[in-house]
């Protein structure tokens, strides 16, 4: 469908149209064949499951696929548990990664046989000899606990004593206002709004590139992040200088999203099962992603053609190369931004109550590492230097 896609342009657009016109091009985008399971421009394999639903597992190659072709069953089951409470689909890369690589360690015994004490065995050496930090070792606890308690039906499953990692407490990089006006004077077009609401609004940046065209309300000048972290929603306010930008974007992302449905396509990616309650949903303008894709992709889940949002890595490049351009010395982040906007409401005066409701943080606690730069533990502080 894509090679068709391309031809249609060529003949349509940029050769004479009136001759290609005949050309039975609903045809071709109707008999065109669907790609089978094992084809390697789809993301991840089909398997079948029991009930006869496909599950769908990534491509491994080296060691993990042999791992995870010898142990088949027992991940298919994995998948199945994960799925049914509804984990994210990096949630599930992430601990497949884990488990495989536990059985890889373990493979000359059968899973009935793997005790508690090989897992504490295996999280251990992570922190012994490959010196992983904190977070790293409860990713894989986490992945593991998960593993033996829903999918082998270990209940009683106690780990007791571990080596646990050393978390080190880091304060969080902050741009001064400069830096932040510098930063974004080296950016344009999408990649300027997408750093201007990820400064402006606080947002982190999976909230930003899967905001939908139905969550700005221009008329109240708000934006709605829906299922953020921990699967909370807020709102947070629409920056002034951001909504003619915005406005510009969406009609950029309208006559791409009509282009689709004119190819036959046009569909988005829905949550949880709401494709099936309303059929026609995917396709309906409000849906459709504020920062669509440059190109089509298929679903790694469902094997569907669709155009999903930007691709996370793009923007974080985009960051890098305006960081250094602007020529600030400081390790910057695309999450940098958000942490300068926390910092510099605080600054202005704002309570950190608002702050936090802002920022979508469960616990004030989690809010307060922004009041490191305010210089203002209790007293103002002066360096003796300057007395």
């Amino acid at each position: 469908r894509q090679v068709i896609g391309s031809i249609q342009i060529l003949c349509l657009d940029v050769l004479d149209g009136e001759r290609f016109a005949s050309v039975p091009w609903d045809d071709f985008f109707m008999g065109a064949q669907a790609l089978s399971p094992d084809h390697p421009t789809l993301a991840r394999e089909v398997v079948s499951t029991e009930d006869g639903k496909p599950v769908y597992v990534k491509p491994k190659s080296g060691q993990l696929a042999k791992v995870a072709a010898q142990y088949r069953d027992e991940l298919d089951s994995f998948l199945v548990e994960l799925r049914s409470r509804q984990y994210s689909i990096r949630t599930e890369q992430s601990y497949e990664n884990w488990i495989l690589r536990f059985l890889a360690s373990h493979q000359e015994l059968p899973v009935s046989q793997m005790t508690v004490q090989h897992v504490k065995r295996f999280l251990n050496d992570l922190v012994i000899h490959g010196n992983v930090a904190a977070s790293t070792q409860n990713q894989a606890l986490n992945a593991l606990v998960f593993f033996f308690r829903e999918v082998l039906g270990r209940d009683q499953f106690e780990l007791g004593e571990l080596v646990y990692s050393k978390r080190q407490k880091r304060l969080p990089v902050v741009l001064t206002r400069d830096e932040a006006r510098s930063l974004l004077a080296q950016l344009d077009g999408s990649a300027w709004l997408i750093a201007s609401l990820l400064y402006g609004c606080g947002l982190r940046l999976a909230e930003c590139i899967r905001l939908r065209v139905q969550d700005l309300d221009f008329g109240y000048k708000l934006i709605m992040v829906r299922d953020g972290k921990g699967g909370k929603d807020r709102r947070v306010p629409m920056p002034e200088r951001c909504i003619e930008p915005l406005q510009k974007q969406l009609e950029a992302a309208r006559q791409q999203h009509e282009e689709d449905l004119a190819l036959g396509f046009g569909e988005v990616f829905l949550p949880h099962a709401l494709a099936r309650k309303y059929p026609s949903a995917p396709r309906e303008w409000r849906w459709q992603y504020i920062f669509p894709a440059s190109r089509l992709s298929v679903d790694p889940r469902t094997g569907q053609t669709r155009r999903h949002h930007l691709h996370e890595t793009g923007v974080q490049r985009m960051i890098k190369t305006a960081t250094q351009r602007a020529r600030i010395n400081k390790k910057v982040s695309v999450h940098t931004l958000r942490h300068s906007f926390a910092t510099h409401l605080l600054e202005s005066g704002y309570d950190i109550r608002t702050v936090q409701e802002l920022l979508g943080h469960k616990d004030v606690s989690t809010t307060m590492i922004y009041t490191h730069v305010l210089n203002t533990p209790g007293i103002a502080v002066r360096s003796p230097m300057d007395m």
